[in-house]
């Protein structure tokens, strides 16, 4: 035979062979939920495509133009923006989480992750602290169950809840375990019994620290003692976060001591809602943006936050001194019963703060405040008026009104100011280093949120920047909003596979319509959801579904680089 012949025999023998043997099928991938035909906007600022992301379990196993395979569940996303979950750097949702774990407002909004600690943190806590947080409790009531701060998110979860959950640990809190409520400042000893419990934080998983530095009794903390703090986040390659000592009179030198904590400790840094409170401050704009890419430049890891609204809400411990408020809230109010004291007060709060921050001079006086969260139910039908108004009922002046309030209701009640420009607000949310927080809680138009009206900001912050800023406005394209809201404050957070929309990753995802994603809350009528957010899927579960919520509760704790519990240990060096 020859060998040609051969082979050719042989190519008829494997044909053969192949025709007999079983056939072979590729395996056929199984998604747990496909959403086909999206717009994709993977979080990182690029150019949408349209295309298919595929969920298993709780993560993302495919990202691109048409997925293999087949699902249980496949939506049709065709003409609707597909995003990561959105994350709300300032969230307050400690105590609406406990009551309603939906965080509706939030939610339908494509809101996947709160994060908390603002100065304040719910641990650590000492048995008097508990106490007194017990005593203060307001619409929402609740046993505290917990000591640490990784305890009480445990304690969350456990509870079910729709979004995740992270926290920095409070510069506040850790203060009042050491040291209470009163101005006094620290012994070395006293500085590393502080140090430690910032360390024992950042193990169990904290994001960093987190100060808030215009309330007492967070305000007595000088800058050598939050440095001493955050040296410990630094170690941990955690972000110091900081609604600062100043946002208006003194803005610049409180951008300048944040840089410099910054600086000395290695730590990433964060300014809290970005502003510059009161008319006269407004022209302040340039230097602060100036100080801030300085500092980015030099190598520095400086970036922000805000809300986009010219109206701040706070309490009326932002008008007046901090001295009068050592020792906590019923100190300051036993001080407020003394007519010598009330005279003094009368005459600082009526004059810019000197070492403290006036909101009421910076809103222009009564007319720039609204009572909006009242603890005592004799004084909620006052809810929504000015203190002008309040003050003309009573036959009392504007100050002495405010006092009496405070008396009254037994809390530091809750204000609306209006402070900020608009131009200010607009220029602002364009920046590339800035994110957004809501600075509110996470509720529903029922049940004890309706004894309070909150500022819009908690139904509306992320649908105005991507309905009213990003599309309506044309501040900033479609895709740069959405990476502003997830990869980035996820990088800044440190945070693990969230944030961007990529194999691997947590499935955290927000689908909405583009066209019609807007905000609907007014300080008229705040408790009014945004419209067009369809679907929003945490951890791969559908917590809303074609615009309505779910019965999942799929919320997990998000933990710091220096968790212990990441395979390898912590970011953690050692002193």
């Amino acid at each position: 035979m020859t060998f040609r012949a051969r082979a050719i025999a042989f190519t008829l023998l494997t044909a053969a062979l192949s025709s007999a043997a079983p056939a072979r099928t590729a395996a056929v991938p199984t998604y747990d939920t496909l959403l086909k035909g999206g717009t994709i906007y993977d979080g990182m600022g690029g150019a949408a495509v349209v295309g298919d992301v595929a969920i298993r379990g709780d993560r993302i196993v495919y990202v691109g133009p048409k997925a293999p395979g087949t699902a249980r569940n496949t939506v049709d996303a065709k003409g609707l923006a597909v995003a990561p979950g959105f994350i709300n750097m300032l969230s307050w949702a400690v105590e609406s989480l406990i009551a309603d774990g939906r965080g509706l407002s939030d939610i339908r909004q494509g809101v996947t992750l709160e994060v908390f600690g603002e100065g304040d943190s719910f641990g650590p806590m000492t048995p008097e602290m508990k106490r007194l947080a017990v005593d203060r409790q307001s619409d929402v009531k609740y046993p505290i169950a917990w000591n640490s701060l990784a305890e009480y998110l445990d304690w969350l979860t456990k509870r079910g809840i729709a979004p995740n959950v992270a926290s920095f640990i409070g510069a506040t809190t850790v203060r009042a375990n050491v040291l209470g409520e009163e101005d006094i400042d620290p012994t070395p000893a006293q500085v590393l019994q502080m140090r430690g419990l910032v360390a024992k934080a950042m193990r169990d998983g904290a994001i960093g620290v987190g100060s808030s530095l215009i309330y007492a009794p967070a305000s007595y903390a000088e800058t050598p003692e939050l440095i001493a703090l955050v040296d410990e986040v630094g170690r941990c390659d955690g972000l110091y976060i900081s609604h600062m000592r100043s946002e208006g009179d003194r803005l610049i030198e409180a951008i300048d001591e944040l840089i410099e904590i910054s600086r000395k400790t290695g730590a990433r840094a964060e300014i809290y809602h970005f502003k510059q409170a009161g008319k006269d401050n407004w022209p302040k704009i340039d230097a602060a943006i100036a100080r801030v890419e300085a500092a980015r430049k030099a190598g520095l890891k400086i970036t922000a936050d805000m809300y986009p609204y010219t109206i701040a809400g706070s309490g009326l411990d932002a008008s007046m001194p901090t001295w009068v408020q050592s020792g906590g809230l019923e100190k300051w109010i036993e001080r407020m019963k003394d007519p010598k004291i009330r005279a003094r007060l009368v005459d600082e709060i009526g004059k810019p703060g000197i070492g403290w921050e006036n909101m009421y001079l910076a809103s222009g006086g009564a007319d720039g405040l609204i009572a909006v969260g009242f603890k005592s139910e004799k004084l909620k039908p006052l809810t929504g008026k000015t203190i002008t108004e309040i003050a003309a009922m009573r036959h009392t002046s504007p100050i002495e009104t405010m006092m009496d309030l405070v008396i009254e209701d037994g809390s530091r009640v809750g204000i609306i100011y209006r402070i900020m420009d608009e131009a200010n607000v607009a220029r602002a949310v364009a920046l590339p280093w800035m994110s957004f927080g809501s600075d509110a809680d996470a509720q529903a138009p029922e049940g004890p949120f309706l004894k309070s009206r909150p500022h819009p900001r908690a139904y509306g912050t992320f649908a105005r920047v991507v309905g009213h800023y990003a599309r309506d406005e044309g501040r900033m394209p479609m895709a740069e909003a959405i990476r502003r809201m997830t990869s980035l404050p996820a990088a800044n957070l440190g945070i693990r596979e969230r944030g961007r929309l990529a194999t691997g990753y947590h499935a955290d995802i927000a689908v909405f319509d583009p066209k019609t994603f807007v905000d609907r809350a007014t300080v008229q009528q705040p408790q009014a959801f945004a419209t067009g957010m369809q679907s929003v899927y945490v951890n791969g579960k559908a917590v809303l579904l074609n615009g309505e919520p779910t019965a999942n509760r799929p919320g997990q704790v998000v933990r710091g680089p220096g968790w212990t519990g990441w395979p390898g240990g912590g970011a953690c060096r050692k002193r």
